[in-house]
Protein backbone atom coordinates (compact mmCIF):
# COMPACT_ATOMS: atom_id res chain seq x y z
CA UNK A 1 0.00 0.00 0.00
CA UNK A 2 2.27 2.78 -1.24
CA UNK A 3 0.74 5.02 -3.87
CA UNK A 4 -0.51 8.32 -2.40
CA UNK A 5 -3.97 9.56 -3.27
CA UNK A 6 -4.83 13.17 -3.93
CA UNK A 7 -4.95 15.52 -0.95
CA UNK A 8 -8.59 16.23 -1.80
CA UNK A 9 -10.90 13.84 -3.62
CA UNK A 10 -12.81 15.94 -6.13
CA UNK A 11 -16.53 15.82 -6.82
CA UNK A 12 -17.60 14.24 -10.06
CA UNK A 13 -17.96 16.72 -12.94
CA UNK A 14 -21.36 18.43 -12.96
CA UNK A 15 -22.05 17.75 -9.30
CA UNK A 16 -22.71 20.54 -6.85
CA UNK A 17 -20.15 20.47 -4.03
CA UNK A 18 -21.91 20.89 -0.70
CA UNK A 19 -18.87 20.99 1.57
CA UNK A 20 -15.12 20.79 1.23
CA UNK A 21 -12.88 20.97 4.28
CA UNK A 22 -9.48 19.89 5.46
CA UNK A 23 -9.47 17.92 8.70
CA UNK A 24 -6.04 18.53 10.21
CA UNK A 25 -4.35 16.90 7.26
CA UNK A 26 -7.21 14.51 6.46
CA UNK A 27 -9.53 14.88 3.50
CA UNK A 28 -13.17 15.78 3.21
CA UNK A 29 -15.00 16.18 -0.05
CA UNK A 30 -18.42 15.52 -1.48
CA UNK A 31 -19.50 13.50 -4.48
CA UNK A 32 -22.74 12.18 -5.89
CA UNK A 33 -24.65 11.37 -9.03
CA UNK A 34 -24.56 13.62 -12.07
CA UNK A 35 -27.21 16.29 -11.71
CA UNK A 36 -27.76 15.60 -8.01
CA UNK A 37 -27.70 18.47 -5.57
CA UNK A 38 -26.70 18.65 -1.92
CA UNK A 39 -30.34 17.98 -0.89
CA UNK A 40 -30.30 14.39 -2.11
CA UNK A 41 -32.44 11.77 -0.36
CA UNK A 42 -29.47 9.85 1.06
CA UNK A 43 -26.24 11.35 2.37
CA UNK A 44 -23.34 9.33 3.74
CA UNK A 45 -19.72 9.73 4.78
CA UNK A 46 -16.88 7.37 3.89
CA UNK A 47 -14.10 7.59 6.49
CA UNK A 48 -10.94 5.78 5.43
CA UNK A 49 -7.89 5.09 7.58
CA UNK A 50 -5.45 7.28 5.69
CA UNK A 51 -5.16 9.21 2.44
CA UNK A 52 -1.66 7.93 1.69
CA UNK A 53 -2.21 4.47 0.21
CA UNK A 54 -3.47 3.00 -3.04
CA UNK A 55 -5.61 0.57 -1.03
CA UNK A 56 -7.76 3.35 0.35
CA UNK A 57 -7.67 5.25 -2.94
CA UNK A 58 -9.24 2.21 -4.56
CA UNK A 59 -11.77 2.05 -1.73
CA UNK A 60 -12.71 5.71 -2.22
CA UNK A 61 -13.05 5.19 -5.98
CA UNK A 62 -15.39 2.25 -5.42
CA UNK A 63 -17.53 4.21 -2.98
CA UNK A 64 -17.70 7.21 -5.32
CA UNK A 65 -18.74 5.02 -8.25
CA UNK A 66 -21.47 3.34 -6.22
CA UNK A 67 -22.66 6.69 -4.84
CA UNK A 68 -22.89 8.12 -8.35
CA UNK A 69 -24.94 5.14 -9.54
CA UNK A 70 -27.33 5.25 -6.57
CA UNK A 71 -27.61 9.03 -6.23
CA UNK A 72 -26.01 9.14 -2.78
CA UNK A 73 -24.38 12.39 -1.66
CA UNK A 74 -21.04 11.08 -0.43
CA UNK A 75 -18.47 12.82 1.74
CA UNK A 76 -14.99 11.27 1.98
CA UNK A 77 -12.71 11.80 4.98
CA UNK A 78 -9.43 10.27 6.11
CA UNK A 79 -7.05 10.10 9.03
CA UNK A 80 -3.69 11.79 8.65
CA UNK A 81 -1.91 8.44 9.09
CA UNK A 82 -2.91 4.85 9.79
CA UNK A 83 -3.87 4.81 13.45
CA UNK A 84 -5.05 8.45 13.61
CA UNK A 85 -8.20 8.17 15.70
CA UNK A 86 -8.79 11.86 16.44
CA UNK A 87 -9.37 12.91 12.83
CA UNK A 88 -11.73 10.01 12.23
CA UNK A 89 -13.70 10.89 15.37
CA UNK A 90 -14.04 14.48 14.14
CA UNK A 91 -15.33 13.17 10.80
CA UNK A 92 -17.93 11.08 12.65
CA UNK A 93 -19.08 14.14 14.60
CA UNK A 94 -19.29 16.11 11.35
CA UNK A 95 -21.45 13.40 9.75
CA UNK A 96 -23.82 13.51 12.73
CA UNK A 97 -24.00 17.31 12.59
CA UNK A 98 -24.75 17.30 8.84
CA UNK A 99 -27.60 14.87 9.32
CA UNK A 100 -26.09 12.11 7.18
CA UNK A 101 -28.03 8.88 7.02
CA UNK A 102 -24.94 6.68 7.20
CA UNK A 103 -21.25 6.28 7.88
CA UNK A 104 -19.00 3.83 6.04
CA UNK A 105 -15.70 3.48 7.86
CA UNK A 106 -12.41 1.65 8.26
CA UNK A 107 -11.82 2.34 11.98
CA UNK A 108 -8.35 3.41 13.12
CA UNK A 109 -8.76 2.13 16.66
CA UNK A 110 -10.98 1.44 19.67
CA UNK A 111 -11.77 5.10 20.37
CA UNK A 112 -13.23 5.41 16.89
CA UNK A 113 -15.51 2.44 17.52
CA UNK A 114 -16.71 4.14 20.71
CA UNK A 115 -17.56 7.25 18.68
CA UNK A 116 -19.57 5.16 16.23
CA UNK A 117 -21.92 4.29 19.08
CA UNK A 118 -22.86 7.98 19.24
CA UNK A 119 -23.58 7.94 15.52
CA UNK A 120 -25.86 4.93 15.90
CA UNK A 121 -27.61 6.60 18.84
CA UNK A 122 -28.18 9.61 16.56
CA UNK A 123 -29.91 7.32 14.04
CA UNK A 124 -27.13 6.85 11.50
CA UNK A 125 -26.51 3.50 9.87
CA UNK A 126 -22.90 2.42 10.38
CA UNK A 127 -21.08 0.12 7.97
CA UNK A 128 -17.51 -1.01 8.64
CA UNK A 129 -15.07 -1.93 5.88
CA UNK A 130 -11.82 -3.89 5.92
CA UNK A 131 -11.75 -4.68 9.65
CA UNK A 132 -14.47 -6.16 11.85
CA UNK A 133 -14.90 -3.98 14.96
CA UNK A 134 -14.70 -5.63 18.36
CA UNK A 135 -17.49 -6.25 19.20
CA UNK A 136 -18.90 -6.73 15.72
CA UNK A 137 -22.38 -5.49 16.64
CA UNK A 138 -21.03 -1.98 17.25
CA UNK A 139 -21.84 -1.49 13.55
CA UNK A 140 -24.81 -2.55 11.44
CA UNK A 141 -22.79 -4.65 9.00
CA UNK A 142 -19.14 -5.17 8.00
CA UNK A 143 -17.70 -5.89 4.55
CA UNK A 144 -14.18 -7.19 4.83
CA UNK A 145 -11.53 -9.62 3.82
CA UNK A 146 -11.40 -12.64 6.07
CA UNK A 147 -8.01 -11.55 7.40
CA UNK A 148 -7.49 -14.74 9.35
CA UNK A 149 -8.12 -16.80 6.23
CA UNK A 150 -5.82 -14.52 4.19
CA UNK A 151 -3.11 -15.18 6.77
CA UNK A 152 -3.79 -18.90 6.66
CA UNK A 153 -3.49 -18.99 2.88
CA UNK A 154 -0.16 -17.17 2.82
CA UNK A 155 1.06 -19.35 5.70
CA UNK A 156 0.08 -22.53 3.86
CA UNK A 157 1.89 -21.30 0.76
CA UNK A 158 5.00 -20.48 2.82
CA UNK A 159 5.06 -23.91 4.47
CA UNK A 160 4.90 -25.65 1.09
CA UNK A 161 7.56 -23.33 -0.32
CA UNK A 162 9.92 -24.24 2.57
CA UNK A 163 9.78 -27.87 1.38
CA UNK A 164 10.76 -29.22 4.79
CA UNK A 165 13.55 -26.72 5.52
CA UNK A 166 13.84 -25.13 8.95
CA UNK A 167 11.97 -21.83 9.23
CA UNK A 168 13.58 -18.87 11.02
CA UNK A 169 10.74 -16.37 11.03
CA UNK A 170 10.57 -12.58 11.36
CA UNK A 171 7.03 -11.33 12.03
CA UNK A 172 6.52 -7.71 10.95
CA UNK A 173 3.24 -6.72 12.56
CA UNK A 174 1.30 -3.44 12.50
CA UNK A 175 1.36 -1.89 15.99
CA UNK A 176 2.66 -2.67 19.45
CA UNK A 177 0.80 0.10 21.30
CA UNK A 178 -2.77 -0.83 20.34
CA UNK A 179 -4.70 -3.96 19.45
CA UNK A 180 -6.48 -4.16 16.09
CA UNK A 181 -8.22 -7.27 14.82
CA UNK A 182 -6.52 -6.99 11.41
CA UNK A 183 -3.14 -7.18 13.14
CA UNK A 184 -3.66 -10.33 15.15
CA UNK A 185 -5.92 -12.05 12.62
CA UNK A 186 -3.34 -11.83 9.83
CA UNK A 187 -0.44 -12.77 12.12
CA UNK A 188 -2.21 -15.66 13.82
CA UNK A 189 -3.70 -16.88 10.56
CA UNK A 190 -0.21 -16.97 9.01
CA UNK A 191 1.19 -19.06 11.87
CA UNK A 192 -1.84 -21.35 11.83
CA UNK A 193 -1.48 -21.79 8.07
CA UNK A 194 2.13 -22.84 8.58
CA UNK A 195 0.95 -25.40 11.09
CA UNK A 196 2.37 -23.70 14.20
CA UNK A 197 0.35 -24.18 17.38
CA UNK A 198 -1.30 -21.03 18.70
CA UNK A 199 -2.05 -20.04 22.25
CA UNK A 200 -4.49 -17.09 22.37
CA UNK A 201 -5.53 -16.41 18.75
CA UNK A 202 -6.19 -12.77 19.65
CA UNK A 203 -2.67 -12.14 20.95
CA UNK A 204 0.47 -11.73 18.84
CA UNK A 205 3.71 -13.11 20.19
CA UNK A 206 2.53 -15.64 22.78
CA UNK A 207 3.37 -18.74 20.72
CA UNK A 208 6.20 -21.08 21.63
CA UNK A 209 9.26 -19.43 20.07
CA UNK A 210 10.59 -22.78 18.86
CA UNK A 211 8.98 -26.01 17.77
CA UNK A 212 7.77 -27.77 14.65
CA UNK A 213 5.47 -26.60 11.88
CA UNK A 214 3.22 -29.17 10.23
CA UNK A 215 2.31 -27.43 6.96
CA UNK A 216 3.80 -28.63 3.69
CA UNK A 217 6.53 -31.19 4.35
CA UNK A 218 6.81 -29.99 7.95
CA UNK A 219 9.95 -28.98 9.78
CA UNK A 220 11.40 -27.05 12.67
CA UNK A 221 10.73 -23.39 13.26
CA UNK A 222 12.07 -20.52 15.31
CA UNK A 223 10.17 -17.25 15.72
CA UNK A 224 12.85 -14.59 16.10
CA UNK A 225 10.25 -12.10 17.28
CA UNK A 226 7.38 -9.74 16.55
CA UNK A 227 8.15 -6.14 15.66
CA UNK A 228 5.75 -3.29 14.85
CA UNK A 229 6.19 -1.83 11.36
CA UNK A 230 3.24 0.61 11.32
CA UNK A 231 2.58 -0.85 7.88
CA UNK A 232 5.31 1.23 6.24
CA UNK A 233 8.44 0.47 4.26
CA UNK A 234 10.67 2.34 6.70
CA UNK A 235 8.97 0.66 9.63
CA UNK A 236 9.44 -2.76 8.06
CA UNK A 237 13.12 -2.09 7.42
CA UNK A 238 13.72 -0.97 11.00
CA UNK A 239 11.74 -3.89 12.40
CA UNK A 240 13.71 -6.40 10.33
CA UNK A 241 17.01 -4.81 11.31
CA UNK A 242 16.06 -5.23 14.96
CA UNK A 243 15.18 -8.88 14.45
CA UNK A 244 18.25 -9.50 12.31
CA UNK A 245 20.41 -8.32 15.20
CA UNK A 246 18.86 -11.09 17.29
CA UNK A 247 19.31 -13.82 14.69
CA UNK A 248 21.15 -13.38 11.36
CA UNK A 249 19.69 -16.60 9.95
CA UNK A 250 16.18 -15.30 9.19
CA UNK A 251 14.84 -17.03 6.08
CA UNK A 252 11.11 -16.18 6.30
CA UNK A 253 9.61 -12.69 6.54
CA UNK A 254 5.90 -12.27 7.15
CA UNK A 255 4.67 -8.69 6.58
CA UNK A 256 1.32 -7.26 7.69
CA UNK A 257 1.31 -5.65 4.25
CA UNK A 258 3.60 -5.30 1.26
CA UNK A 259 5.41 -2.08 2.26
CA UNK A 260 6.37 -3.66 5.59
CA UNK A 261 7.50 -6.86 3.88
CA UNK A 262 9.43 -4.93 1.24
CA UNK A 263 11.20 -2.90 3.93
CA UNK A 264 12.07 -6.17 5.66
CA UNK A 265 13.53 -7.54 2.44
CA UNK A 266 15.64 -4.40 2.01
CA UNK A 267 17.10 -4.86 5.50
CA UNK A 268 18.16 -8.42 4.79
CA UNK A 269 19.42 -7.55 1.32
CA UNK A 270 21.59 -4.77 2.77
CA UNK A 271 22.98 -7.28 5.27
CA UNK A 272 23.75 -9.78 2.50
CA UNK A 273 21.17 -12.23 3.89
CA UNK A 274 18.56 -12.28 1.11
CA UNK A 275 19.63 -15.45 -0.72
CA UNK A 276 16.92 -18.07 -0.27
CA UNK A 277 14.73 -15.63 1.66
CA UNK A 278 10.97 -16.20 1.52
CA UNK A 279 9.12 -12.90 1.90
CA UNK A 280 5.32 -12.88 1.95
CA UNK A 281 2.63 -10.35 2.74
CA UNK A 282 -1.07 -9.58 2.62
CA UNK A 283 -2.94 -6.92 0.60
CA UNK A 284 -2.41 -7.32 -3.14
CA UNK A 285 -1.60 -3.71 -4.06
CA UNK A 286 -0.16 -3.18 -7.53
CA UNK A 287 3.25 -2.38 -6.06
CA UNK A 288 3.07 -5.59 -4.06
CA UNK A 289 2.15 -7.69 -7.10
CA UNK A 290 5.03 -6.08 -8.96
CA UNK A 291 7.32 -7.06 -6.08
CA UNK A 292 6.17 -10.65 -6.62
CA UNK A 293 6.91 -10.38 -10.33
CA UNK A 294 10.44 -9.12 -9.69
CA UNK A 295 11.09 -11.73 -6.99
CA UNK A 296 11.38 -9.38 -4.01
CA UNK A 297 8.24 -10.97 -2.56
CA UNK A 298 7.44 -14.57 -3.32
CA UNK A 299 3.70 -14.32 -2.75
CA UNK A 300 0.98 -12.04 -1.41
CA UNK A 301 -2.66 -12.57 -0.41
CA UNK A 302 -4.78 -10.15 -2.44
CA UNK A 303 -7.94 -8.52 -1.17
CA UNK A 304 -10.55 -6.35 -2.90
CA UNK A 305 -11.17 -2.93 -1.30
CA UNK A 306 -13.21 -1.59 -4.21
CA UNK A 307 -15.84 -4.30 -3.70
CA UNK A 308 -15.95 -3.56 0.05
CA UNK A 309 -16.67 0.12 -0.55
CA UNK A 310 -19.23 -0.49 -3.28
CA UNK A 311 -21.11 -2.85 -0.99
CA UNK A 312 -20.84 -0.37 1.88
CA UNK A 313 -22.53 2.43 -0.05
CA UNK A 314 -25.17 0.01 -1.33
CA UNK A 315 -25.89 -1.09 2.24
CA UNK A 316 -26.37 2.47 3.55
CA UNK A 317 -28.61 3.29 0.61
CA UNK A 318 -30.69 0.17 1.19
CA UNK A 319 -31.04 0.78 4.92
CA UNK A 320 -31.86 4.46 4.48
CA UNK A 321 -34.53 3.78 1.85
CA UNK A 322 -36.33 0.98 3.68
CA UNK A 323 -34.56 -1.93 2.07
CA UNK A 324 -33.48 -5.12 3.79
CA UNK A 325 -30.46 -5.11 6.06
CA UNK A 326 -27.61 -7.13 4.49
CA UNK A 327 -26.69 -10.23 6.45
CA UNK A 328 -23.44 -12.22 6.63
CA UNK A 329 -23.46 -15.96 6.20
CA UNK A 330 -24.67 -17.93 9.19
CA UNK A 331 -22.05 -18.08 11.91
CA UNK A 332 -20.03 -15.17 10.47
CA UNK A 333 -19.72 -11.62 11.80
CA UNK A 334 -19.12 -9.98 8.41
CA UNK A 335 -19.66 -10.34 4.68
CA UNK A 336 -16.45 -11.77 3.20
CA UNK A 337 -15.39 -10.01 0.00
CA UNK A 338 -12.75 -12.63 -0.82
CA UNK A 339 -8.99 -13.14 -1.03
CA UNK A 340 -6.60 -15.12 -3.23
CA UNK A 341 -2.88 -15.84 -3.34
CA UNK A 342 -0.85 -14.13 -6.07
CA UNK A 343 2.42 -15.95 -6.71
CA UNK A 344 4.94 -16.21 -9.52
CA UNK A 345 5.38 -19.88 -8.69
CA UNK A 346 2.41 -22.25 -8.52
CA UNK A 347 2.94 -24.77 -5.72
CA UNK A 348 1.29 -28.19 -5.37
CA UNK A 349 -1.75 -28.29 -3.12
CA UNK A 350 -2.02 -24.49 -2.78
CA UNK A 351 -4.41 -22.50 -4.97
CA UNK A 352 -2.98 -19.30 -6.40
CA UNK A 353 -3.33 -16.96 -9.36
CA UNK A 354 -0.60 -15.65 -11.64
CA UNK A 355 1.07 -12.27 -11.44
CA UNK A 356 -0.77 -11.32 -14.63
CA UNK A 357 -4.12 -12.09 -13.00
CA UNK A 358 -3.08 -10.26 -9.84
CA UNK A 359 -2.16 -7.14 -11.81
CA UNK A 360 -5.61 -7.16 -13.40
CA UNK A 361 -7.32 -6.82 -9.99
CA UNK A 362 -4.73 -4.92 -7.93
CA UNK A 363 -5.15 -1.46 -6.47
Amino acid sequence: MKTPIKAVLQRRPGVVLATVAILAGGILAGCGSDGADSDGDVAATLIIKTQGTSYFQRMAEGAEASAKELGVDLTVAAGKVDGDEDTQIQAIENAISRGDQGIIITPNGPSVVDALARAKDAGLYVVALDTVPDPADDVDITYATDNYRAGQLIGEWTAVKLDGDDAVIALLDLFDDKVLTVDYERNQGFLDGMGIDLNDPEVNGDEDPQGTYTGGQGGSYEIVGNQASEGTEDGGRTAAETLLSKNPDINVIYGINEPAAYGGFQALEAAGRSDGLITVAIDGACDGVNYVEEGTLQATAQQFPKIMAEKGVEAVHALATGGEKPQPEEGEEFVNTGTEIVAAEALPGVESVSVEDGLATCF
